[in-house]
C-alpha cells in the first residue's frame, strides 16, 4: 500500500518554495493553480523550451501524482523522474553542467532520468496520432509507448488525473484511470534501474499548461 510522503496544492507562489526553473521560463497563479509558459517565441527552438524541478528527493519506488490542464497548444508536456547526476549527485549539485531548457542537455547531458510525454502536440504527426512516450536517459531510448487520451485544448474541460507508479523497476503510466503503458526496466537498455532523485515538469513552447494538487507516495 502506498503511503504519502510529499503533497504540494501548487496553488500559490509560495508552494513553489525551492523549485528551480531551467530556460526562460515564468510560473502564475491565475485560477489558484500552478500555470507554466515561456517567455520566448517557438521560433527560438529548444531554447523556449523550459523545465521546473522540485527540490525534493524521492526513494526508488514512487507512486506519483499531479492535475493537469493544456490551455494552449501546439506544444508538448513532459514529466522527469529519477532524475540525478550520471554518478549518483544531487541534480542541483553545482559539479553538473547548466543546463538552460535544450532537450539534449537532459537526454545527452550528464544526468539520468527517466522522461514520460504525455501531450505531444507540438509537431503534425504527434498530434494525427496522440501517444505518451517514456523514454530512459542517458541516450534517448524509447522504451514503451501507449495512448494519450488527452482531448486537445479546444475540448479539454479537466483536471486530468495522472499517475505514474514506479514499484520494482516496473513503471505503469495513467490518466483519468486509463492504463497508457506498463514497462519494466531489467536493464538491458540503457544499464541499470534508476531509482531515486528528482521530478520535473518540461514543457515545449508554445505550450501553455496547468498543475495542481502534486502527491507523492511511497510504495
Amino acid at each position: 500500500m502506498a503511503t504519502e510522503i510529499y503533497r504540494n496544492p501548487l496553488s500559490t507562489p509560495a508552494d513553489l518554495t525551492g523549485f528551480r526553473m531551467e530556460g526562460d521560463g515564468v510560473t502564475s497563479f491565475p485560477q489558484g493553480r500552478l500555470r507554466l509558459e515561456s517567455r520566448r517565441p517557438p521560433a527560438d527552438g529548444q531554447a523556449a523550451n523550459v523545465v521546473l524541478w522540485c527540490p525534493e528527493e524521492f526513494p526508488a519506488g514512487v507512486r506519483i501524482e499531479w492535475d493537469f490542464w493544456p490551455l494552449r497548444e501546439p506544444g508538448l508536456a513532459i514529466l522527469f523522474f529519477h532524475a540525478r547526476g550520471r554518478r549518483g549527485e544531487d541534480l542541483f549539485d553545482p559539479a553538473l553542467a547548466p543546463r538552460t531548457g535544450p532537450y539534449d542537455q537532459y537526454h545527452h547531458g550528464d544526468l539520468d532520468a527517466y522522461h514520460v510525454s504525455y501531450f505531444r502536440r507540438r509537431w503534425e504527426q504527434e498530434r494525427a496520432l496522440h501517444t505518451c512516450n517514456l523514454r530512459k536517459s542517458h541516450g534517448f531510448h524509447l522504451v514503451a509507448q501507449g495512448p494519450d487520451p488527452l482531448p486537445g485544448v479546444l475540448d479539454a474541460r479537466g483536471p486530468y488525473a495522472l499517475r505514474l507508479d514506479v514499484r520494482d523497476g516496473e513503471v505503469t503510466f495513467a490518466i483519468n484511470d486509463l492504463v497508457s503503458f506498463r514497462w519494466r526496466d531489467d536493464g538491458s537498455i540503457g544499464g541499470p534501474a534508476l531509482a531515486g532523485g528528482k521530478i520535473g515538469f518540461r514543457q515545449m513552447a508554445p505550450l501553455i499548461g496547468e498543475y495542481g494538487n502534486l502527491r507523492v507516495s511511497r510504495h
